[in-house]
C-alpha cells in the first residue's frame, strides 16, 4: 500500500487548478523543497519546476508570498514526509479481522512512540509481497498529529489539496521498483541505498514492487565530505566480518607506531593529521559495518531471494560511494541512475538534486496496495 495517509485528513472547500502537472513536497525545519512534474505518455517524466525554499527568519505571511511567486498557490500537492518526521516501526501481525488492524497495531505499538498513542496518526502496510511462508509482519508508520498539523497548515495557507502524505521509504521503493521494470528484474529482490543528507541514510530492499526491509543509519558528522574520495592508500581496510560497532576500537597509531610522548611542534602537527585521518577511516568503518550487518541480516534472513543489485544514491558523492562500496564489500555497487526517467532533473544544482531526489518516487506512486 503506497498511499500512507490518506485524505481524510484534510478536506478543503476549494479546488486545485487543473493541472496535468503533478507537485510533490516535503516541509521541514522551515525548509520546503519541491518538484513539479508532468507525466510522458512513453513512461517516465518531465520536470517542469523543482527547488529548495528555505523560510529563515521570514514571516510565516512573508514566506507563504515567497511560495505564492514561484507558482505554488491552489494546487493539488503530494506530501512527501522525511525520515525524521514520523517513526516506521515492524511488528508481527495481529490475528484480527482486517478492520481492526489499524487499532490493534496502535495498542501493540505504544510502547515503542516517542510520543503518545493518542497523539498520533498511523497506517499500516504489508511487509513483503505475502508470498512468504510463516509469521505475517507489518509496517507501521506513525506520525505526530503536531508534525502532520504543521504540513497541512502550511498547505491551506496555500489553497492546496493534499490527497495522500507519502514517505520516504515507500517513494524510494517506487524508485526501485521503476529501475528494476527498467531491467525487466521486477521479481527480484534489489536493494537502495539513499544519502539524503549530512545525518542519515536509508536503506530499503524491495521485490515485485513492494518493501520488504528498510532502515536507518546514521551518518558521523562530515562522513559525505571526507570519505568517499579517500585514495586507496588512504582508504579504510576492506571488513572481512560483521564487527558490531559498539565492539569497533580505533587505532591511534600511524603505520603501527605509537607516537609516544614526542610534543614538539612538528611532531605534534603530524599526529594531528594523522589522528585526523584515522577519524575519517574510523567514521567510514563504522558506517561500512553497518551496512555490511543490513545485507549479512538479509542473506540469512531471505536466503531464497539473493540480492539481484545494491544501487546508491548521494548526490554529488553517488560514483564515488559506489566504487567505495564496491571495493569494500567486495560485491558490485551501481549507481542510482534515474536520468532516463526525469528528464530535466540534471539541470537543477547539485545540491538541490540531492535534496528533491527523495520526491520523486512520490510522483510514481500507485493508489492503493492490498494488505
Amino acid at each position: 500500500m503506497s498511499a500512507i495517509f490518506r485524505s481524510n485528513l484534510l478536506h478543503l472547500p476549494w479546488r486545485p487548478r487543473k493541472s496535468s502537472d503533478q507537485v510533490v513536497v516535503s516541509w521541514v525545519d522551515k525548509t520546503l523543497s519541491f518538484v513539479r512534474a508532468r507525466a510522458r505518455k512513453e513512461g517516465g517524466f518531465d520536470i517542469r519546476q523543482m527547488g529548495v525554499e528555505r523560510q529563515g527568519a521570514m514571516s510565516d505571511e512573508d514566506f507563504v508570498r515567497r511560495l505564492q511567486s514561484i507558482g505554488l498557490k491552489g494546487r493539488q500537492v503530494q506530501v512527501m514526509l522525511r525520515p525524521g518526521q514520523y517513526q516506521l516501526l515492524q511488528i508481527d501481525a495481529p490475528v484480527v479481522a482486517p478492520e481492526e488492524l489499524r487499532a490493534a497495531a496502535r495498542y501493540q505499538i505504544r510502547d515503542m512512540l516517542d510520543v503518545h498513542v493518542d497523539d498520533i496518526t498511523l497506517d499500516i502496510m504489508r511487509v513483503g509481497d505475502g508470498r512468504q511462508k510463516g509469521t505475517p509482519h507489518l509496517f507501521v508508520i506513525a506520525a505526530a498529529n503536531a508534525t502532520l498539523r504543521q504540513v497541512l497548515a502550511l498547505g491551506q495557507s496555500l489553497d492546496w489539496d493534499v490527497p495522500v502524505i507519502d514517505v520516504q521509504e515507500t517513494a524510494q521503493r517506487n524508485l526501485q521498483t521503476a529501475l528494476a521494470s527498467r531491467e525487466k528484474q521486477v521479481d527480484r529482490a534489489h536493494a537502495a541505498l539513499v544519502l539524503g543528507d549530512e545525518h542519515q541514510a536509508v536503506l530499503t530492499i524491495s521485490a515485485n514492487e513492494e518493501l520488504f526491509y528498510t532502515r536507518r543509519l546514521e551518518l558521523p558528522a562530515g562522513l559525505m565530505n571526507k570519505s568517499w574520495g579517500l585514495s586507496d592508500d588512504e582508504g579504510t581496510s576492506p571488513v572481512n566480518e560483521y564487527t558490531p560497532v559498539g565492539e569497533y576500537v580505533p587505532d591511534y597509531s600511524l603505520d603501527g607506531a605509537s607516537y609516544g610522548n614526542d610534543y614538539s611542534a612538528a611532531t605534534v602537527e603530524k599526529a594531528d593529521q594523522a589522528l585526523s585521518a584515522t577519524d575519517d577511516r574510523d567514521k567510514a568503518q563504522r558506517f561500512l559495518v553497518e551496512v555490511q550487518r543490513s545485507l549479512d541480516l538479509w542473506d540469512r534472513s531471505w536466503s531464497s531471494m539473493p540480492l539481484a543489485s545494491v544501487q546508491v544514491f548521494a548526490g554529488e558523492h553517488t560514483d564515488q560511494l559506489a566504487q567505495w562500496l564496491t571495493r569494500e564489500l567486495g560485491q558490485s555497487v551501481g549507481s542510482m541512475d534515474i536520468k532516463s526517467l526525469f528528464g530535466g532533473f540534471e539541470r537543477a544544482s547539485a545540491r538541490d538534486q540531492a535534496v528533491c531526489w527523495p520526491l520523486l518516487g512520490t510522483l510514481m506512486r500507485t493508489e492503493i496496495r492490498k494488505l
